[in-house]
């Protein structure tokens, strides 16, 4: 049964987790001003696969029971999947403008659904069939899952068993006959306080020295011995003010409400285990799960580029330059790197490939470049998004200042911008804006699904050198023997 967004708002009233944030435990994350438009982002999602007008990108067929569910609880058996993933992220982009947060556990699905039948082909093991039974579950009950991969680390020239303090990458300490128990943290958790679900994941490739932190479950995430403790963002404190104007993105926030997941001893039965000390699995692991959220990138960040671009021609008409020829030329260019950043994650979905297990991988060459333009494209929409708008959406006075009734007519008054707007109108936009390209919505972009390096890494992988060198011997009349 697919939820709607009221259900899935009415599901996590029900959860009883330790949250805290400013050193202060969270009871209700639907509620609670930090975490609420968070929670309204990841809402649009359940929305989004009940509306007549989008069901056919936000849900699906399940292969498995043959029952209409969600797409974001989908594997993908075909490029048109895959394709319609990245339709589908950019227009929920569209429309909240920012994180919406279900695509970690969607892509740790897919990941697990291939790299588990490949572990039991080469081991004889039963963590596929195990793992069809999860996703079965859900499916049927259109959960959120947070997918957890990021270790904390600790020293980064180091691997997992040699670090100081042996919790800073999440590892089995205790195996019994009914599961095992996990001790550690996932850091950067994009929308775990608002999930039903928290897969877990080994973050790098492993040798057989580290195989206790060579593991992969699927725990409640209420589940005992897990604490969250909700990450600060720019600007956060504006939400707990009365008013909404400088909120900018005023019902679903900036990013995804990032958290530190802490794991106390968790116990994890032994059916929701996916991985356990089989160390060489963990590395193709982390780069499926890593090239299919990558692919996301071109999508959802499109969407949200479509919403920028919408405010800069706005604010230009506010101001009355938006039939200045260089403020046409910035907007035309920022159209154009949302488009490329689109066009290389339709290309990488198209250009999919079966895997023995029955689902399609996304290619990886075109999934990373896709991800690596992202952390230099984005920049460069919000570079030019700052200078359509102007100065005054880092100066503008607080809305408290434009309702005070001294103040505030002056406020109006000299905000003004094209007479017949109002001023309040001029400052939401720039608000908006303010809240699209400042310091966490840009981080995000940069080391969301990892930081530019390890995209170069994957494509120095990917990129075939061997073969271009030889093309550019052969024309060049070279003979190596």
């Amino acid at each position: 049964m697919m939820m709607t967004g009221d259900q899935y708002r009415e599901s996590l009233r029900r959860l009883h987790r330790d949250i805290y944030y400013m050193g202060e435990r969270i009871e209700d994350v639907v509620d609670h001003p930090a975490t609420r438009p968070h929670v309204n982002s990841a809402a649009v999602t359940y929305d989004f696969a009940n509306d007549v007008e989008t069901e056919d990108l936000g849900s699906t067929t399940s292969h498995l029971t043959g029952e209409r569910i969600s797409r974001f609880t989908h594997v993908h058996h075909s490029p048109t999947d895959l394709v319609k993933k990245v339709k589908m992220l950019r227009a929920i982009g569209q429309r909240t403008g920012t994180c919406f947060q279900r695509c970690v556990g969607h892509d740790a699905l897919n990941a697990l659904f291939g790299v588990t039948y490949d572990v039991d082909e080469k081991r004889g093991t039963s963590y596929h069939r195990r793992f069809l039974d999860y996703l079965r579950y859900i499916q049927q009950t259109d959960l959120m899952i947070d997918g957890a991969m990021t270790d904390p680390r600790g020293d980064r020239s180091l691997p997992p068993s040699k670090q100081a303090d042996p919790d800073l990458c999440l590892r089995i300490v205790e195996s019994r006959p009914d599961g095992i128990v996990v001790r550690g943290a996932k850091a950067h958790q994009t929308g775990a306080v608002n999930s039903h679900e928290i897969i877990a994941m080994p973050s790098a490739a492993l040798g057989p020295e580290d195989a206790d932190y060579a593991v992969s479950f699927a725990v409640p995430s209420d589940a005992p011995g897990l604490t969250y403790i909700f990450g600060r963002q720019s600007n956060d404190a504006r939400r707990l003010e009365d008013g909404d104007i400088d909120l900018g993105n005023v019902r679903y926030g900036i990013v995804g409400g990032e958290a530190l997941i802490v794991f106390d001893d968790v116990f994890v039965p032994a059916e929701r285990v996916f991985l356990c000390r089989e160390h060489e699995f963990a590395g193709s692991l982390v780069e499926r799960f890593a090239s299919y959220h990558r692919q996301n990138y071109g999508g959802c960040k499109t969407g949200l580029a479509d919403v920028l671009v919408g405010a800069c021609v706005a604010v230009a008409e506010y101001q009355g330059t938006a039939k200045a020829s260089h403020i046409r030329d910035k907007i035309v260019e920022m159209v154009h790197l949302g488009e490329t950043l689109y066009c290389g994650a339709i290309a990488c979905s198209v250009e999919s490939s079966r895997l023995p297990s029955g689902n399609y991988f996304v290619n990886p060459l075109l999934a990373n470049t896709a991800k690596l333009n992202v952390t230099r494209f984005l920049y460069e929409i919000a570079r030019l998004a700052q200078d359509i708008a102007g100065g005054f959406i880092a100066t503008t006075p607080s809305e408290k200042d434009l309702r005070n009734p001294k103040v505030g007519p002056l406020v109006a008054k000299y905000m003004q911008g094209v007479a017949g707007v109002p001023a309040e109108h001029r400052i939401r936009i720039g608000r908006l804006i303010e809240n699209m390209t400042g310091g966490t919505a840009l981080t995000e972009a940069m080391h969301g699904a990892g930081s530019p390096q390890a995209q170069r890494v994957m494509i120095l992988r990917q990129a075939n050198l061997d073969h271009k060198r030889r093309l550019a011997l052969r024309l060049a009349g070279i003979s190596e023997g």
